[in-house]
């Protein structure tokens, strides 16, 4: 299979925490989604004859795009790589962009899951991350997707920020719960830099919160999920039975994918690409028929260390004869000379020729992942 994901980099305002590209130019949406379909077409030879299963807009903010936009990039993509076989097509929206009536002119395109960017019901903190959307918004957005015939909704959460207790994660997971959203991506706050929460950060206006509360706001996500009936598939992620993200689910298992649009990656199994971060760059490139991007090959240990790193978040784990048959004994070998400590501290666990996290394991999953990382 193979995905096709689509960069929309317009926002009416930024985030303070975010630092996907994005721009507030809204004037060069015209010629932005003329350059999209053109790189579409340009790109028809990338997935390599692959069926393409899921279609995913993310940003930015692609909410912000009419149906008449995406109309335009649907008829390419049928044109071009053909729909016949895709299963999931999915839109991140703002709440406050999720109108009755936008949401009735998206059921009429051909979108089958909404990705929702809640990141907490809480008003004041909302504000603080400068999110344009209320708490009541956020809810009635949901239920107006809802509504509108959508029954594949994802919220997404951000946990461990600024002036957070754990009664405002505990509300903001009953609230998600209460929504019955089909799906839940629930992230910790990271502090990147280069952006106003980071700076925030180090002015001291702002605190971090500490290993321990980190370590209860995730006990809690997992408690109050698990016990509503939603599975954690990776680590960060939560459905409903069937709900799982097609298109993400994908990355995990090293399908290939095409990117479209500023800042979006491929990758092809052999290698990865990126566009240009930045929209003006992004057109005028396509526009001369000459696209700006790099490139990476991908050698063995690179491709080694992607495979630990996307396969142990899941909750299948990583499969040990795969991992031999593509790179050999003395992978295989490294993997789990460096497992031991974390098998012996019930961290790490062997199942029908899987390795993967336990419970145990999933909040210290980054410095696992490191020690079993190829670094010579």
């Amino acid at each position: 299979m193979a995905g096709i994901y689509i960069h929309v980099p317009f926002c009416k305002t930024r985030c303070v925490y975010c630092d996907f590209y994005s721009t507030t130019r809204s004037e060069l949406k015209g010629r932005y989604i003329r350059a999209l379909c053109r790189e579409l077409e340009m790109r028809k030879d990338y997935p390599g004859g692959e069926a393409v299963e899921t279609i995913y807009f993310g940003g930015g903010t692609p909410s912000l795009l009419e149906p008449c936009d995406f109309g335009q990039v649907f008829d390419t993509i049928r044109r071009t790589y053909g729909m016949e076989q895709v299963r999931e097509i999915t839109l991140e929206a703002n709440p406050d962009d999720l109108t009755p009536e936008y949401l009735q002119a998206l059921s009429r395109l051909p979108f089958n899951r909404i990705s929702i960017g809640v990141q907490t019901f809480n008003d004041g903190i909302l504000r603080l991350l400068r999110r344009r959307h209320s708490s009541r918004q956020a809810v009635r957005a949901v239920r107006d997707a809802r509504s509108a015939g959508f029954d594949n909704i994802s919220i997404d959460l951000i946990y461990g920020l600024p002036g957070e207790t754990p009664d405002d994660w505990s509300h903001d997971l009953s609230q998600a719960i209460a929504l019955r959203a089909e799906h839940v991506s629930a992230y910790h706050l990271t502090y990147e830099a280069g952006t106003p929460l980071y700076y925030m950060l180090q002015e001291k206006r702002i605190k971090e919160v500490d290993e321990d509360r980190s370590l209860l706001f995730f006990s809690e996500l997992t408690r109050q999920l698990s016990a509503a009936g939603y599975e954690r598939y990776e680590i960060s992620n939560f459905c409903l039975p069937g709900k799982r993200s097609l298109h993400n689910s994908s990355y995990w298992s090293g399908a290939h994918y095409l990117g479209c649009g500023p800042s979006a990656h491929s990758f092809n199994g052999e290698s990865r690409e990126w566009n240009v971060s930045s929209l003006d760059l992004y057109i005028k490139g396509i526009e001369k028929g000459e696209r700006n991007y790099g490139m990476e090959r991908l050698d063995n240990p690179t491709r080694y260390n992607d495979l630990i790193v996307t396969a142990l978040r899941t909750a299948w784990g990583l499969s040990l004869a795969q991992l031999e048959k593509e790179f050999g004994q003395a992978y295989l070998n490294h993997a789990l000379r460096n497992a031991r400590k974390y098998l012996d501290n019930g961290e790490l666990v062997i199942e029908k020729d899987r390795l993967r996290l336990t419970p145990e394991g999933v909040f210290i999953s980054d410095g696992i992942m490191r020690d079993l990382l190829w670094t010579d």
